[in-house]
Formats: structure tokens, sequence, C-alpha cells
């Protein structure tokens, strides 16, 4: 069973020197996923690694990116997605979500 694992942001436009095999969840093709306890803590990691803000424009920008989580079966799903996952697995109660027309939110899990 699939389960939702942590809070992840996929930054689309970020390249990376070399691909190497499990670095990138198995649903996403380029860029860069980082993850942690809290989209916060993404941001701030990808703020240290490369000096960028996340922002989608602008000389610092890290361009496109996507919030979301990572799941149990090394998938990067975005948040509505996401909140379907935790739902349908007990993990929330669909009437407890911050934001159901966001989606989860990782103050939803824990």
């Amino acid at each position: 069973m699939e389960t939702v694992a942590c809070a992840a942001i996929w930054y689309k436009d970020i390249p990376l020197r070399k691909v190497m095999p499990g670095a990138l969840p198995v649903n996403c093709d380029r860029g860069l996923v980082v993850c942690g306890h809290r989209h916060g803590q993404c941001i701030s990691v990808m703020g240290s690694l490369t000096g960028l803000r996340s922002v989608k424009s602008g000389p610092d920008s890290v361009g496109d990116y996507v919030q979301g989580f990572l799941t149990t079966k090394n998938r990067f799903v975005d948040r509505l997605e996401a909140a379907e996952i935790a739902v349908a697995t007990g993990q929330v109660n669909r009437e407890e979500l911050i934001n159901p027309r966001v989606g989860l939110f990782s103050e939803d899990l824990y």
C-alpha cells in the first residue's frame, strides 16, 4: 500500500550534473526533488545548496517548481494527489484537512 512519506518540492528547471540511479522519484524526468519534514525545510535546503530563491521568475529564481510529497513507492505527487492517498490510507481525515481545495499540507500529517 502506497502512503505519503514526506514533504517534497520538485524543482523542474534545476539541472543535475549527473543523474545517478535512484536520485529522482520514478515519475520525475528532470530537475531535482528536495525532501523534508515540511515544505519550508525543502525551500531552505534549496536556497542553501544553490543560493536561489524558491520563486518562479527573476534573476535568482529556481524556475518552475511544484510543492508536493514523496510516497513510499518513490513517486512525487502534488498536494491534491497526496491528499487523496492520505485519506484513502487513513493517514488523515478529509474533514480535518487544512485546505481540501489546495490538497495536503505537511501539517495535516504531523
